[in-house]
């Protein structure tokens, strides 16, 4: 928790070298690149993903992220970059085994809804700055006692859609937070992609969980 605080510190300390609009255009940019990214990795790559051994999948997965978030806080934007596609690439490889099995409408709309939480959330950010301020310690307590209270409800059998709301309105307000936090930051390069990397976890956790309430509404 204390290097987290010091590196928010520390990010907030260094001189802006952008203006707000480009600023955000990177943000912007590379959010979609990892949308994209994404994208491609699904259509191309899944019968590969699906044949892979499932533990060399995890480890890999999990290696990858982990290597990715540690490369992210670097201040070197070239790191960072490289520190999110190394977080982008096995989330990609993890859509592409899990989006085959729902329905296209499904998927399609999925991403219209979440793209429009998320401009209502940035916009609701911008309104009320003060309100998304205070969010952070709140919202990471939530998110780990819904994360605990579902693995129980599983092991009890409980299969209903109550968790997948609350984890719509917790990255819903993370992104709202996310979005709040990343003006507050220097205007940087490298903390423009450090930016795009939180919300870009955000925004695909909401969409997985929008993804199922609505493929489990259609069943």
């Amino acid at each position: 928790m204390t290097n987290i605080k010091a590196d928010k510190a520390a990010r907030m300390r260094m001189d802006d070298r952008l203006t707000a609009g480009t600023y955000n255009l990177i943000i912007g940019g590379c959010l979609v690149y990892g949308f994209l990214l994404n994208a491609l990795i699904v259509g191309t790559c899944s019968r590969f993903f699906m044949g892979m051994n499932p533990i060399i999948f995890l480890v890999g997965y999990f290696v990858l992220c982990i290597a990715g978030i540690a490369l992210s806080r670097s201040p070197d934007p070239a790191k960072s970059f490289l520190g999110y596609n190394l977080v982008v690439v096995p989330i990609g490889a993890v859509l592409s085994v899990s989006l085959p099995a729902y329905y296209t409408a499904d998927i399609l709309s999925a991403i219209v809804v979440t793209g429009a939480v998320v401009a209502v959330m940035m916009g609701l950010s911008a309104a009320f700055p003060k309100v998304f301020a205070n969010l952070g310690g709140a919202l990471g307590i939530a998110l780990f006692v819904s994360l605990i209270a579902q693995l129980i409800a599983m092991l009890f059998g409980y299969g209903g859609q109550a968790f997948n709301w609350i984890f719509v309105v917790i990255f819903s307000l993370y992104i709202g937070y996310d979005w709040h936090k990343a003006q507050m930051y220097a205007k940087t390069v490298d903390n423009a992609i450090d930016s795009s990397l939180d919300l870009y976890l955000d925004i695909i956790n909401l969409f997985l969980r929008i993804l199922q309430i609505m493929s489990r509404s259609r069943d």
